[in-house]
């Protein structure tokens, strides 16, 4: 079991407010089998929960503390900056995982250099029989949805193949160094939500495809850090929709994808909040589409390692 057999995965994770949920993550980790990995904890500036029992719980894992919250992607970025390992695990706090589900992501990204990007079978903590994501339907280029394959359904082996898949799950997701050295970071300009899926985008256009691992497993816990329809979530999703399009989508596609997002999808969405007397839900949906009318510079803006 040398290094050059099992290189080092750096497995990041990103704290706000939930050690509790963390230091759940962090014992499952203790568990794994493969043999050579180093686990980083990114604490985002948590204002109220501190962090330090992570790291006296936990010694074996390195404690990075940001003076203030980085959103997803800035606290992950600042996870890769202190890493080492020849491939990135990025994972969600309010997750745990199964022993062995590292060496099939690893096995996978070593079998193919021109592999960007792999996500496991994530099934749902609390309700473990049942698949979240076996993988994504292709994005429609105008309305900008797309399908978690095997969503909901009772997990009987109907998605035990691995397979191409359009794109990961910020859930869980492995990159190899080389693929980050190369076309960046994430963007840290999307804070919550959408930045997995723009980051899979520059990916692929550099040439590498994205898999779904079925025979590595992850169990989610699922939106315990913002809420279910939390003002936060609401205007980040709704936000980043726009600003995903003005990234990836190019042409006559582009104005198209917008003219349905400016008057269906945020007209549709206002509308539905003040029927349902969510006021504070409407709001966070207006400000979300005049962010975008406000913030045009450095739209194309990627972070890259120094």
């Amino acid at each position: 079991m040398g290094k050059t057999e099992f290189p080092l995965v750096s497995i990041i994770t990103v704290n706000y407010n939930q050690s509790k949920v963390t230091c759940e993550l962090l014992e499952s980790l203790r568990k794994v089998t493969y043999p050579n990995y180093e686990t980083i904890v990114v604490d985002n500036g948590s204002p109220t929960d501190s962090p330090d029992k992570i790291g006296t719980l936990y010694p074996e894992c390195r404690l990075i503390k940001s003076a203030k919250n980085l959103g997803f992607a800035g606290g992950n970025n600042l996870g890769i900056k202190h890493s080492s390992g020849e491939f990135l695990l990025f994972i969600n706090n309010d997750t745990e995982v199964e022993p062995g589900f590292l060496e099939p992501l690893v096995s996978k990204l070593q079998s193919d250099p021109r592999m960007g990007m792999v996500s496991p079978k994530i099934r749902f903590y609390f309700a473990p029989d049942t698949i979240q994501y076996a993988g994504y339907t292709p994005l429609n280029k105008v309305t900008l949805r797309q399908q978690l394959i095997g969503y909901r359904e009772k997990d009987t082996g109907q998605y035990n193949s691995t397979r191409e898949t359009f794109s990961i799950h910020g859930a869980a997701m492995m990159v190899p160094r080389k693929v980050v050295l190369e076309v960046g970071m994430m963007a840290e300009m999307y804070f919550l939500y959408y930045e997995e899926h723009d980051w899979a985008e520059r990916i692929k256009r550099a040439g590498y495809t994205i898999y779904y691992i079925a025979d590595s497993l992850v169990l989610h816990k699922e939106s315990i850090s913002t809420g279910k329809e939390s003002p936060l979530k609401i205007f980040y999703i709704a936000r980043n929709r726009f600003l995903f399009a003005r990234r990836n989508i190019n042409g006559i596609n582009r104005f198209v994808t917008l003219m349905y997002l400016s008057f269906f999808a945020f007209p549709k969405g206002l509308i539905l909040q003040i029927l349902r007397r969510r006021p504070d839900l409407a709001k966070a949906i207006w400000k979300a589409y005049f962010w975008n009318f406000f913030h045009f510079s450095e739209i194309r803006k990627n972070q890259f390692l120094e």
